[in-house]
């Protein structure tokens, strides 16, 4: 996977880090610096560490699964975007009070990190550096995160189903082109 795809994916992954930070700025009274960095760094860290987890647990299957692994990636990858694209058209509201405690900031990177684990799974087929991956997953979170904050407290909920969309279509089309490349069509 080129360095260009790797920084795509890594925005689209943080895609829902952004939509919750920016529900987490919006409830915030004074969105600081701090608080921003607090919620990057949860939000980061997490979507840095899941794609390393599912990295490992896709080297225990890549002998057997080889034939397969584009059609693997696309359907997790589509699966994926899918779903963020059907969050981002869904009327449900989320309430949320703007705390960053631990035990709701944990809830919330572990679940906006799931699709950053199927992700590392995927990267296990394609033989990509999982260091470098992750690392550039993780720093692009954190900034999109934190920046979400801010930009939360200042627009609120405006962005959030256009993040989610944006992010979703990016997966899908991050999925085909790897299917594509696989099968020699690109």
């Amino acid at each position: 996977m080129d360095i260009m795809s790797l920084f795509i994916l890594a925005a689209g992954l943080a895609m829902d880090a952004f939509a919750v930070s920016i529900c987490k700025g919006l409830a915030m009274k004074k969105a600081t610096v701090g608080k921003a960095a607090v919620a990057g760094l949860w939000f980061g860290g997490f979507q840095a560490l899941m794609p390393v987890l599912g990295f490992l647990l896709g080297t225990q299957f890549r002998r057997q699964i080889t034939a397969v692994d584009h059609w693997i990636a696309f359907v997790l990858l589509a699966a994926i975007g899918a779903n963020m694209i059907k969050e981002a058209c869904s009327d449900e509201e989320e309430i949320d009070d703007g705390s960053l405690n631990f035990k709701e900031m944990f809830m919330l990177a572990v679940a906006t990190s799931i699709d950053a684990l199927a992700v590392g799974i995927t990267f296990a087929f394609l033989k990509v550096n999982i260091i470098t991956a992750a690392s550039i997953i993780g720093i692009i979170t954190f900034v999109i995160a934190a920046a979400g904050v801010k930009i939360g407290n200042i627009f609120g909920t405006r962005y959030k189903s256009g993040a989610e969309l944006a992010g979703g279509v990016i997966l899908i089309l991050l999925g085909a082109r790897i299917l594509l490349e696989h099968l020699g069509i690109l």
